[in-house]
Formats: structure tokens, sequence, C-alpha cells
């Protein structure tokens, strides 16, 4: 059984919690710009002090509102400045804050609302309220919907700031006060095999081991007063969460973009030291990048360098590192090719954080070699992010890196990676079963494979669970939308694909004791099978099953295209198990061909 431990450099006292966070930048760094805001075309900062008088004021108002310490308030928007000013605020009043995603279906902001007991939320859009107004039935101890978008005084800032005006310094002061490191400080939602989510709850222990040690040991990458982070991932997400907390904690800049189409100016604009995305993201660079060239008939000129980026990244982790030869072209396409590269991501960046999929060498090595270095990481909702990641001066392409100092991972006997530290979630809310399943003495059972190699670098080669992630970091449960799908009578089988692609897709078989009755229904019945299958008709129908499976869950988790296979999934055929189950891991093996074709 292998393991590798780092010991902590950072550690949390017991009174500790993400609130003092902001006392603590007020009385050290008054002036530091902790928070660029966009107004128009400018970036306004936001400074210590003044962030953490908007963020009492607005926590006085959650406490006029009747939010009590402890109490859960859910939290729907878009990434923007105001996310992190009412986390922030929660956490000031001594509540839990339950993120939503802002592309949750209905029944998914129901859900999280309704098992997490929350008494209050805020929503971005009118879309959003009406989602809540929606499920409104279903959630008895929902008393308070603010909306960040409705007009002037009524929006939820500006009413929440009016609402607490007469509440007392000493009042919130005594609600922050009641707070200690192994408080709940939010409860995120997972996917799970089964379809129902569950509420991951990390303390504020979890936040400040995560992201102090992360500082700790990427140091120069968090140097405060010089260094800046934009954030465009989910806020929903843990990875952007720990992001808006890490900063503050170094204290270094961040910005926020709500719209991703804005986010090639954004980048210019605020020009951050430190680039953060998910691969899809990575990928999508360089495929612009390429296009782009190609379109101005110097497609050669670009795969020329982007070779010679693999190729001098390569080198250098060879004794020799990259000959004369390999230099010389590697600064000549640094004049043509690699600084446009990097000015298309602000210009500053050095080094850039990926997590939430497989990067994969080939990116990697491209990236390190025009010059930004992709720090690849890995963790999950339970492991409050990263559990491990690459050392910023020696990184390791192709594995996630060491295990984050404090923490310790081991691989069990059948290659299932395991995890332990401070980090680690709380365990599942209401779920005590799931919980005494997932940590197993003290150890977080991660559901995925790998190995570790003789210097601790870990390399994930396989997941066991069945949740997909997809390219963009979207973690997606298969079950949610197989079972609507397989609702529709014409469908006998369905499974979702999309792991480490840029969307989900599925393939789908049918009933063959229906087909012949929908046939006759259509007025198709002197058609064969096979063309069936092709049938405009047919293709709706089975559309409309889709469709149907897609109303259950978010925009990024829904099927985008489908294939319709001419045979069927079945135990005799080795795709199914006795008890009806899929063999997922044959399938995709067996149509693979089908699968890709899915994704050109």
């Amino acid at each position: 059984m292998q393991e590798f431990s780092l010991p902590a450099r950072y550690e949390v006292p017991p009174d500790a919690s993400l609130a003092g966070l902001l006392d603590t930048n007020a009385e050290r760094h008054p002036d530091a710009a902790v928070i660029g805001r966009r107004r128009g075309e400018v970036w306004e900062d936001v400074t210590a002090t003044a962030f953490r008088a908007e963020v009492r004021a607005v926590a006085k108002g959650l406490i006029a509102q009747g939010v009590r310490p402890g109490e859960r308030v859910g939290l729907m928007s878009r990434t923007r400045y105001e996310w992190t000013l009412l986390d922030f605020a929660i956490w000031a009043a001594g509540a839990v804050t339950v993120p939503v995603y802002e592309t949750s279906s209905p029944e998914q902001v129901g859900w999280n609302l309704r098992d997490s007991g929350a008494v209050g939320v805020v929503v971005e859009t009118g879309a959003h309220a009406a989602a809540v107004a929606s499920m409104r039935g279903t959630l008895p101890r929902l008393t308070r919907v603010w909306c960040l978008s409705a007009p002037g005084e009524e929006g939820a800032v500006a009413l929440l700031k009016a609402a607490g005006a007469d509440v007392p310094d000493e009042e919130l002061d005594a609600a922050t006060a009641g707070l200690t490191a192994d408080s709940p400080a939010t409860i995120i939602y997972t996917s799970g095999t089964t379809g129902r989510p569950k509420g991951c709850v990390l303390s504020h222990r979890a936040f400040l081991a995560e992201c102090g040690n992360i500082i700790a040991a990427l140091g120069p990458l968090f140097r405060a007063g010089e260094a800046s982070v934009l954030l465009f991932l989910p806020l929903a997400h843990v990875f952007g969460r720990v992001v808006g907390v890490a900063t503050q904690m170094a204290p270094i800049r961040l910005g926020h973009v709500p719209d991703v189409r804005t986010l090639t100016d954004d980048l210019a604009s605020f020009r951050p030291t430190i680039v953060l995305g998910v691969p899809r993201v990575f990928e999508k660079v360089y495929n612009a990048a390429r296009a782009k060239a190609q379109e101005g008939g110097r497609g050669g000129v670009f795969d020329r360098a982007a070779d010679t980026a693999t190729a001098y990244s390569r080198a250098l982790d060879t004794p020799r590192g990259p000959s004369p030869l390999l230099r010389l072209r590697h600064r000549v396409f640094d004049r043509l090719v690699y600084r446009k590269l990097r000015a298309a991501l602000g210009g500053r960046a050095t080094h850039a954080i990926s997590g939430g999929a497989p990067l994969g060498e080939r990116l990697g090595h491209f990236y390190r070699g025009i010059g930004l270095t992709v720090l690849e990481g890995y963790g999950l909702t339970e492991s409050c992010a990263a559990t491990t990641f690459n050392p910023w001066d020696a990184p390791r392409i192709g594995t996630v890196g060491l295990p984050l100092p404090g923490s310790s991972v081991r691989i069990a006997e059948d290659g299932e990676v395991l995890v332990r530290g401070e980090h680690l979630f709380s365990g599942y809310w209401n779920d005590e079963e799931a919980t005494g399943r997932s940590l197993v003495g003290g150890w977080y059972r991660t559901g995925d494979v790998g190995s570790l190699d003789a210097d601790g670098y870990l390399t994930i080669t396989g997941r066991k669970k069945e949740i997909l992630v997809t390219a963009g970091g979207k973690n997606v449960a298969p079950a949610v939308i197989e079972d609507r799908v397989r609702a529709h009578a014409l469908v006998a089988e369905c499974m979702v694909v999309g792991d480490g692609r840029p969307f989900v897709g599925a393939l789908i078989t049918l009933d063959d004791e229906f087909l012949p009755r929908w046939a006759a229904d259509h007025g198709l019945s002197g058609l064969s099978r096979e063309e069936l299958l092709t049938h405009p008709l047919l293709r709706a129908a089975i559309q409309e099953a889709v469709d149907a499976g897609n109303a259950a869950v978010s925009r990024a988790e829904s099927v985008r295209a489908f294939r319709i296979l001419p045979g069927h999934f079945t135990e005799e055929s080795g795709h199914l198990t006795p008890s009806m189950k899929l063999k997922r891991h044959v399938v995709a093996k067996d149509f693979a061909t089908e699968i890709d074709e899915l994704y050109r």
C-alpha cells in the first residue's frame, strides 16, 4: 500500500473563522486593493477596509431579516462581486452558505434549499426567483427571497444594507464570535450515483487549512500587493469558492467575470498574474488561436510553433535540457507566436492553475513551452477542492502533483485513492450512512484509481465512480437523465457519456416491442427497422425523451447529442450484468467509434 504525506505549513487556530480574514486584512492591510470591481469599462479597486465595512453592513441586514447563527442561506448567481460579498456576509452573521448553480433546474433548486433547510435565498435574476417560487410549496422553512437584479432600493444588497442600519455592532460581533474553526461554513451539493445530490458540509477549518497551506506552498504566486486573479469559474463550485477565500487570505486582488463571452476583453484590462481554469478553457484558447492562424494563412507557422513549444517543455525535464538549436527555434517562435498567446491571457501571467478534470500532457507541455506553466491539481468537493497540486517550481506534467501540505494520500490495495487531512469535509448533511461509507478511519475514499511515484507525485488512472466529469469540470450523475430518457416507451436503454468531453452525449437503444406500434401510429408500418432508425419522426420522438431528461438537470449536465444504436445492450452481449445494470466500461469500449462521432 503506497502512502505519502507532507507536513502542514499553516496551522488553523481553534477559534479561527472565514469572517475573521476580513478583520485581519483591515488591520494589517487597510488600503490594500483586495477586489477589483468592474464599473463600465474600468476596474475600481475595493480596499480591505471598504470590503469589510460593506460585508458587515450586509451581514447586519441578514440579522435584521431574521437569519440566525447556524441557519442556512441559499446563494444562486453568476460569478460576480456580490457573490463574494454575500458569502462573507453570511459567514459574518454566523450562518451557513448553500450555493446553487445559476443554471440549475427548479427541481435541483428545490432539493438544495429543502434538504439544507434554508431559511432564505439570494437569487440574481427574476428567472431564478421564478424557479424558487415554483418550488415554494415544498420549502416550508424558506421565508425570504432576495433578488440582486431587483431595481433600486429593492435590490438585495441595498435592501439588506437598509434593513441592517439599526443593528448594533455588538449584535453582529456576537454572531461572528460564536463561530469556531469546526463550525459549518457551507453545504455544497454534489451529484450522486443514484441521482440524489448529497450535501457536502465544509467547515471553516477545511477552507482555512486548504487555502493557508496552498498559499504557503505557492507563495511566490500569491505575493500580497502584487498578485491578482480574475475569476470566471462558477462560485457554486468548490474550486471557484476556494479561490475567493484564498485571495482574501493572501491577500491579493480578485476580479469577477459573470459572462465568459467578455473574458478576452476582461483578461486584457484586468491583466491577472495567475490564470485559473478548467481544461476546457485551455483547450479553447489553443483551438481558437490555431483557427485564427489558419484563417490568416499562418496555420503552418502555428503548428510548427506548437510542436516547438511541446518539444522545448519536454526537453526541460531531461538532464541536458533543450538543445541550442531548439532554444533558437523557441526564441524565434516566441517573437512570432508565444507572446501573442500570452497577451491574450492578459500578458502578465507566468503560471496557471487547472483543476476539475484531467488536462493531459499535450496541453501541459504546450503551455509550459509558450511560457505559461499550468499547475494541474486534483481534488473533490469533499476535499475542499485541491488535495494534491503541482509545485510552482517543480511541476511534473502528466501528474496531479504532491499532497497538500498537512495531508496524506494513500493508495489502497485495489488502487483507490484515499486522502486524509484538515481540509476534508465534515460529512454529508443529514446522511450518516453515506458519510460512514466515504469516511473510514479518517480517510476519505475518493472513488478514483491512481498511483504514487517515488517522490510522492500522484497520477490518476481511472474512476471507480460512475459520475462523469466533462472537460469543463462539471460533475454529471448519469442516472438522473438516463432514468428519465428510459421512461419513454420507445427507449430500451440509455447510457450517458461525456467523461473528459466538451459536453454530455448519450447512446440510446430502442424497445423492439413498442417500436412496431409506434411505427403503425405514425403511418410508418411499411418501413424496415433500419429505415425507422434514421427517420426524422423517430429522431424527433427520441429528442422528446432526451428533453424530458434534460428538464431535470442544469444546462451543463444536459445531453447535447445522441446516437441511436442499431442493436441492444444485453447480458449475452456483455453489456449488462445479471441484475440488468450497464457495464459502462464495456459499452464505452465497444462503441468508442460511435461515441467519438458524437463530438465531431
